[in-house]
Parts: C-alpha cells; sequence; structure tokens
C-alpha cells in the first residue's frame, strides 16, 4: 500500500461517519393538495370546455347536465338499484377470484410438487386475455348471473395467484427449517410463517385483484345485463344520452378509486411500519 493510501486510510479510520440525512417529509395538508391538483386541472378543463362550445353536448355532456342526470336517477331509485346490483356482481366475483388465486398461490410456491404440477397450466391460461372468455361463458353458462360472476372471479384471480406464489416462494427458509425442527406442521407453517411473511405481496396482489375485478365488471355488465351500472349505460346509448353515459363512466371510476383506496387503508393498518420514514422526494 502507498504512503498516500496509507494517509487516507489512518486519517478518516477515527472519524464518525455522519449519517444519511433524514428525507424530509411534506406536510399533510400539502401532499394532499398535490394529490387533487391533476383531477381539478381535468375538472376545470372540462367546465370550461362545455361553456365555450369547445365540447358539444352530443359528445360530452357538461358537469352541469351530469349532475342534473345523478339527481334524476337517484331520486327514481334506478342509481341506486344499479350501484347495489353491479357492487354484488363484483364483491361476488372477487371474493372467489381471491380464494382461488390465494389457495393456487399458497399450494404452488410451498410445495415443489404443486408448482411442477400447477404452474405451468396456470401460467398458460393467464396468457388469454379474459374478455376473450366472454362468447365460451356465454354457451357454459347461459346469460344469467353465474357468467358474469365466474368471468369476474377469472379475472381476479391470476393477479392474486402470481403475488402469493411469488411471495410464498421469498419466504425465510431458514425460519422455515426452525419452525419445522420444533415440530410445527405445514397448514400451522403456512399460517403462522407463510403468509405473515408474504403479506406485502398478498396486498398488492388483492390491489390488481380490485382494479381488475371493475374492469371486468363493465365486460360481465354487457352479457344481455337487464340491471346494474352496465344495464343503465345500454339503455342511455340507445336514447344518446350522454349525460348518463358519463355518470356510469364516473361511477366505475369511483368504484375503482375506492376500492385501490381500501386496499391503500389496509396495508396501513397491518403493515404500519412501510410508512414510517416515507418522505417526500
Amino acid at each position: 500500500m502507498s504512503t498516500a493510501t496509507e494517509f487516507s486510510v489512518t486519517s478518516t479510520a477515527g472519524l464518525v461517519v455522519p449519517d444519511a440525512p433524514a428525507p424530509r417529509t411534506r406536510r399533510r395538508g400539502l401532499r394532499l393538495a398535490l394529490r387533487v391538483v391533476g383531477p381539478l386541472v381535468l375538472l376545470l378543463a372540462w367546465i370550461t370546455g362545455s361553456a365555450t362550445g369547445v365540447l358539444s353536448p352530443t359528445l360530452l355532456a357538461s358537469p352541469g347536465q351530469v349532475l342534473a342526470a345523478v339527481g334524476e336517477l337517484w331520486t327514481s331509485g334506478q342509481l341506486g338499484d344499479a350501484l347495489e346490483v353491479s357492487l354484488a356482481r363484483a364483491g361476488a366475483g372477487l371474493a372467489i377470484g381471491v380464494l382461488v388465486g390465494l389457495s393456487l398461490g399458497v399450494l404452488t410456491g410451498f410445495s415443489r410438487l404443486g408448482e411442477e404440477l400447477l404452474d405451468s397450466s396456470v401460467q398458460l391460461l393467464r396468457t388469454v386475455p379474459f374478455l376473450s372468455l366472454v362468447p365460451l361463458f356465454m354457451v357454459w353458462f347461459g346469460i344469467g348471473e353465474t357468467a358474469r360472476v365466474v368471468l369476474i372471479a377469472v379475472a381476479t384471480s391470476f393477479p392474486m395467484y402470481v403475488s402469493t406464489s411469488g411471495g410464498v416462494r421469498n419466504a425465510d427458509r431458514g425460519l422455515l427449517e426452525a419452525m419445522r425442527t420444533f415440530g410445527m406442521g405445514r397448514l400451522a407453517l403456512v399460517r403462522e410463517v407463510v403468509l405473515p411473511g408474504a403479506l406485502p405481496s398478498l396486498l398488492s396482489g388483492l390491489r390488481l385483484s380490485m382494479t381488475l375485478s371493475v374492469i371486468a365488471l363493465i365486460a360481465a355488465e354487457e352479457i344481455n345485463s337487464t340491471a346494474g351500472i352496465g344495464y343503465l349505460m345500454s339503455t342511455a346509448q340507445e336514447y344518446s344520452r350522454t349525460d348518463v353515459l358519463t355518470v356510469c363512466i364516473l361511477i366505475y371510476a369511483v368504484i375503482g378509486l375506492l376500492a385501490d383506496g381500501a386496499v391503500r387503508l389496509l396495508e396501513r393498518l397491518v403493515m404500519p411500519w412501510r410508512t414510517v420514514g416515507r418522505g417526500a422526494r
């Protein structure tokens, strides 16, 4: 080692390296304001375009017309009934899809035999666009409620499967072996060690599945639906009611936004440590 190198090493050997500065965090009010800037800009552009005539009512209804349509649909009871039916469909399909995806993900991620038997088949099915299954499901299940729920379940099962399988595979092998040494069985290992360790992946999969449940709901309600938000859209299309069409589109968007927010809230409740130290960049 050269003299210059020795001097550099000895001159810094007794120094205490300062910790990296903690990331600055924005005030909660400022963070909330920044989040609503984008939607406000879009709303102002919509209002301006409608007021100046750039957006014709035949192309897109104005905000005032949309609010009037909401009042009309709510007063008549159509909006409440449609929301109840659509949310029940999305919820039933999501519950089935998450349960199937979670079960298959644990099986293929935790068991080598399960992976060898099932993973290739599931991955093959995952590449098939779920929208292409609509005609087949109509042949199999008819045009009733079963076909709609199954379509949503299929769409939501694959994101949950991929996230669960990946999270389970990344479980701490040393901890698993230690628990086996203490006599813990397979089911107890999955319940007490594997699933808690895979919780971040599980919540990511749930978030994707909830988003896809709204997308699949839109497609499902095109299957000869006689109730729900999709039925309102079909009826509004026949009569060229762009105000009602806009209301339905916004409802789908709000449902998706609330679903995403629910998962974010769940993540904060079950994994509060992930939000500690998050600073603004």
